[in-house]
């Protein structure tokens, strides 16, 4: 004999009881069916605020006062710092790289005892002195090596023209499109 395999609809789950059983039965088209709301204690155990330890927050260093301060949390002071490079500072900076990439001795190696070694550092020019010193020597820019160029996500919009929309032959100013 075979025997129907089915879940009861009310041994998981809650299911009205007096008048609104009554309600459900004559309203409800299959009243067999679950309510969907499942008992407590049956699906969730431990069911929910039945323990009874309280959660305590794991200490960090942000909960140590002595080692967070309000300054460092406070963002509305977080000014963007200023940098300044001065006209001397950025010929020295184009001098040092227009040079490339100068060739360092291993210690020991050209060197007598007890000499050290003295860096060069590029005399200061004024910035207009500095982009002519450089520009004479060597080309900076060739058609192979091009200056940089600003990244942008867009190409250069370069506007053509569509058919024109339809208007009066007359009219004093027809609508142009443009691709």
């Amino acid at each position: 004999m075979a025997t129907k395999k089915a879940a009861e609809s009310t041994l998981y789950h809650l299911s009205p009881k007096g008048f609104w059983k009554k309600f459900r039965d004559a309203v409800v088209v299959n009243p067999e069916i679950s309510s969907g709301l499942p008992l407590q204690g049956v699906h969730r155990f431990p069911p929910p605020a039945s323990r009874p330890e309280k959660y305590a927050t794991p200490a960090t260093k942000a909960s140590d006062p002595a080692q967070n301060p309000y300054w460092k949390r406070d963002v509305r002071r977080a000014y963007p710092q200023l940098s300044v490079v001065t006209q001397s500072g950025l010929s020295q900076l184009l001098i040092e790289h227009s040079q490339g990439t100068p060739s360092v001795a291993a210690p020991g190696e050209g060197q007598a005892e007890g000499s050290t070694a003295v860096s060069t550092t590029p005399e200061s020019l004024e910035l207009s002195a500095a982009i002519s010193n450089i520009t004479s020597s060597a080309k900076v820019y060739t058609e192979s090596k091009l200056p940089p160029k600003l990244p942008i996500a867009f190409a250069d919009w370069i506007p053509e023209r569509s058919p024109d929309a339809p208007h009066d032959p007359h009219s004093y100013f027809p609508m142009k499109l443009y691709k």
